[in-house]
């Protein structure tokens, strides 16, 4: 008996999967603990459609990151910061510091987790920094963090 999974069964599959089982292991065991249900056409067609959501979602997400990614590498950033002597910062500029500049100054919101940085930024200076997007769409952000006067 062909069955769709509703939730992930161990040692049979995962959510929304059709898996194949005996008639007895479905009846007594999958549907009366809402495991599973019948195959029949309603319900293939609507994991086809759930199916299909899915990937124009994951399709449009794509898009923004690519459009988001195609913005910021026109962007020159600048942000202006208190220093001492041997050109170092009071401080450093951290992913907040430049996910609120590009806000403020660009109208471009990203989350600050996103920003693949090793290190804050402790000197004047010219900086790139890679923003992950998307799974595959990295964006490059170009900063030059200049003396506050």
């Amino acid at each position: 008996m062909k069955v769709i999974l509703l939730q992930d069964v161990k040692n049979q599959g995962k959510k929304d999967q059709i898996i194949n089982v005996s008639d007895g292991y479905a009846a007594n065991f999958l549907f009366p603990r809402k495991l599973a249900k019948p195959a029949d056409a309603a319900s293939l067609n609507e994991i086809k459609n759930k199916q299909a959501a899915a990937d124009h979602r994951a399709a449009v997400e794509r898009a923004e990151a690519q459009a988001t990614a195609q913005k910021l590498e026109g962007i020159m950033l600048v942000i202006h910061s208190a220093g001492g002597s041997d050109n170092r910062l009071y401080g450093s500029i951290t992913s907040k510091d430049i996910v609120e500049a590009l806000a403020k100054d660009h109208g471009i919101t990203i989350d600050k987790r996103k920003i693949l940085s090793d290190e804050p930024i402790r000197t004047f200076g010219g900086y790139t920094r890679e923003v992950k997007l998307h799974a595959d769409v990295i964006g490059k952000i170009h900063l030059t963090v200049a003396e506050k006067k």
